[in-house]
């Protein structure tokens, strides 16, 4: 994913066909690893197209690909029917909410918006 991000900003800042190098500076500079071969697939996979067909066609598969919303659908169907057991079922969501709130304090990397 790193180096399809350094393709669309070496894209951007007008370089319309980006060398291995030019990937490498640009991973380099925000202290990645350049993975040659990765840099080189890519590479062969767009030489000669247009990277806003290229986005297009992304855009028409990713449309297809379903959203996830299924799970919850199940999880709130079984604890609508199971009576007893479902205030178990519902208390663990519950939990894994807490964990999930920990882990978002921690990655302000040292410092506050309002520090």
């Amino acid at each position: 994913m790193k180096v399809v991000a350094a393709y669309l900003l070496a894209v951007l800042g007008g370089n319309a066909t980006p060398s291995a190098g030019d990937l490498k500076d640009i991973l380099s500079s925000v202290g990645a690893e350049a993975d040659d071969d990765r840099i080189e697939l890519l590479l062969t996979q767009v030489k000669n197209k247009d990277i806003t067909e290229l986005i297009a066609a992304g855009r028409e598969k990713l449309a297809s690909v379903p959203a996830g919303g299924g799970a919850v659908a199940v999880a709130a169907s079984t604890a609508g029917g199971g009576g007893g057991a479902a205030a178990p079922a519902a208390a663990e969501p519950k939990k894994e909410e807490k964990v999930e709130e920990k882990e978002e304090s921690d990655d302000d990397m040292g410092f506050s918006l309002f520090d």
